[in-house]
């Protein structure tokens, strides 16, 4: 290929980097945009919630998958006034923009996976707790763990009783509307106490024992982390209360432990026996000791 012809096809190559760079950037905003869109065109916030869960970190990892792409087509711009061959150094600034685009995906999925899942536990939170709007337009009080039972069948408790599943019950004090909500146990992950990060999530689970009747007593939940994989087992005693061991529990219309994650109770004999057991709110905590018999645990 003769200099004039490489000088061409030179041209045309930084006038395709710097119109798909142009490209790259703008594919960018408008699936920021767009995702932005959707979440504020959804008035409902439980469906908003779950949309959040479910597509956020998705939408953003295709937005700096093409803020990559777009910088790696920038870097095939540079030095373009001074480059007047297909020469090693055209080759070397072709590698640069990939090992520069790979670097922006890479970084960008770290912080997506292991970071960003924190940032975005607060914001859940809020929507799950915001107060709920009835029917007939009035403001709902969410019940307490005890209060909600009543509303609660037995399926539904059996998963709250796990912590597989959480509910929440909304209650219109006025007309006595009822709206109950259906969420995961753990919003995204548990905090690993290794590395930190809300990155430690369910394996698996068994029946470490079972009351004479054969229903389940005691549950071993096995956590694994995604990022350093750590590892932990949790033991969790499932209660046999039935919605009639609450009704006589006076209501209460708000919730003490809306910003609480986790509570963990880790109890030590004096033979030096211990169990871990892990709560998502205070009001289960205290339950849980008011009742607690360590001879039946160990």
């Amino acid at each position: 290929m003769d200099i004039s012809s490489q000088k061409t096809f030179l041209d045309l190559w930084h006038d395709i980097m710097l119109i798909g760079s142009i490209l790259m950037i703008t594919l960018s905003l408008i699936t920021y945009l767009i995702f932005k869109l959707k979440v504020s065109s959804i008035t409902d916030l439980k469906t908003k919630h779950d949309f959040i869960n479910a597509s956020e970190i998705k939408w953003l990892k295709w937005v700096f998958h093409f803020l990559g792409a777009a910088g790696a087509l920038g870097i095939n711009l540079y030095g373009s006034d001074e480059m007047t061959s297909t020469s090693v150094a055209f080759f070397v600034r072709l590698f640069f923009s990939i090992a520069g685009a790979t670097l922006i995906a890479y970084i960008a999925a770290l912080i997506l996976d292991y970071y960003y899942p924190t940032r975005l536990n607060y914001k859940l939170r809020r929507l799950r707790y915001s107060p709920r709007i009835s029917n007939t337009g009035n403001r709902m009080k969410l019940l307490t763990e005890d209060e909600e039972d009543v509303h609660l069948d037995e399926g539904m408790k059996a998963e709250e009783n796990i912590f597989s599943i959480d509910y929440d019950v909304w209650i219109d004090e006025k007309t006595k509307e009822i709206k109950i909500e259906k969420y995961q146990g753990h919003l995204i992950a548990l905090q690993c106490n290794n590395c930190g990060f809300y990155t430690m999530r369910v394996q698996r689970e068994e029946i470490a024992e079972r009351d004479e009747d054969g229903s389940p007593k005691e549950l071993i939940k096995h956590y694994q982390c995604s990022y350093c994989k750590n590892v932990r087992a949790t033991q969790f005693s499932i209660s046999r209360k039935l919605s009639e061991d609450y009704k006589h529990i006076k209501p209460r219309t708000a919730r003490s432990s809306k910003n609480i994650d986790l509570i963990k109770i880790d109890v030590h004999s004096s033979l030096g026996a211990k169990k871990t057991f892990e709560f998502q709110s205070v009001e289960e905590a205290k339950k849980f000791l008011n009742e607690f018999d360590f001879d039946k645990v160990v």
